[in-house]
């Protein structure tokens, strides 16, 4: 598992590199004069250039990139052209709230998409099979902006019941950025209450469509493992359904539903956009969209980095949690 271990995270390197040099390349692609629009439009030329000179972009690309990639394992992304702040510590400061609503809305999904998969497959082409498969149809259709919009208008506007705007009217004392976590940290039960009600209707809005296709594939991989013969050997020796479905056939239909639950938490970063920007949730969305507004170039690859490191962090997770799973599979058989 260790040399397993250490071989996923040499295939990482290439990768991000990878996406670096094609982010990179696509953002001195984009037309306009950021030096000038970050300057404002009284900027003097000597100004311009020496802000030009301040950030590097006076250097041929190639030199920009490599010192950009220097600086990348040090905690050096760059100044951000829009707060003239480092990068890393712009999107340090925000990557927690987008984190937290992540965590949460996929917390969400799998609370709502595995549960509903089993029973769906129990009751196959039953009533509540049908009502599942149409629910999960429906997640994966609405718009995550327009679901939002819509919560808001129920249980804000008509019933009151829930904030509208913000991670919390408390906020804790900080230890790991996540106000849920925090406020339990510290016993601070107001906060905690306070960060849960305005977290609920964003991470459900947000995952609702991962809770649609977990639901799918686990139906789907549930019918699969419902006539292999060691189902059929159980439930000749007599075994309780439950002890079956829960103990047999989840677990091994779980490897392949793992996947996709890897692969829906890293696209809910992406996501979260959307989501945060409806809510006004104090997340990674506004840092970003800033930076596009601004040709922020730092800015853009760095959310960018981020998102990629995710990914790749949740593959090789993914992947180890498959050997625990499957020994066949770590043992590389």
């Amino acid at each position: 598992m260790r040399k397993e271990l250490l071989h996923r995270i040499l295939e990482m390197i290439p990768t991000l590199i990878g996406l670096s040099l094609l982010i990179f390349a696509l953002t001195r692609i984009i037309p306009g004069d950021s030096v000038r629009l970050a300057a404002g439009t009284d900027a003097t030329p000597q100004q311009i250039a020496a802000l030009t000179e301040k950030m590097g972009l006076d250097q041929p690309v190639y030199m920009q990139y490599l010192k950009y990639i220097g600086g990348l394992f040090k905690g050096d992304w760059g100044y951000s052209l829009r707060t003239q702040h480092n990068v890393f510590q712009d999107i340090k400061e925000s990557f927690a709230a987008t984190f937290e609503l992540c965590l949460m809305g996929m917390f969400i999904a799998i609370v709502l998409g595995v549960p509903l998969g089993v029973l769906a497959a129990v009751r196959n082409n039953k009533f509540t099979d049908h009502l599942i498969r149409v629910v999960s149809l429906s997640g994966i259709a609405i718009p995550r902006f327009w679901l939002a919009i819509l919560l808001q208008f129920i249980f804000s506007y008509l019933l009151g019941i829930m904030p509208v705007i913000g991670r919390g009217a408390i906020e804790p004392t900080h230890i790991t950025g996540l106000w849920l976590l925090d406020s339990l940290l510290t016993l601070n039960f107001p906060a905690f209450f306070s960060s849960l009600q305005h977290i609920i209707i964003p991470a459900f809005s947000l995952g609702i469509a991962s809770a649609a296709q977990i639901m799918r594939l686990t139906r789907t991989n549930m019918l699969d493992q419902l006539n292999k013969e060691y189902i059929v050997a159980a439930r000749s020796y007599g075994l309780p359904n439950n002890l079956i479905i829960n103990s047999y056939m989840l677990k091994n239909a779980f490897i392949t539903i793992l996947s996709i639950i890897g692969m829906q938490f890293g696209s809910l970063i992406g996501n979260a956009f959307l989501v945060e920007t409806v809510f006004g949730w104090p997340g990674m969305a506004s840092y970003s969209i800033a930076g596009l507004m601004y040709k922020d170039y730092n800015a853009i690859i760095g959310v960018t980095m981020v998102i990629g490191i995710i990914f790749a962090i949740i593959n090789l997770i993914v992947d180890l949690v498959y050997g625990l799973l499957d020994p066949r599979i770590r043992l590389g058989k």
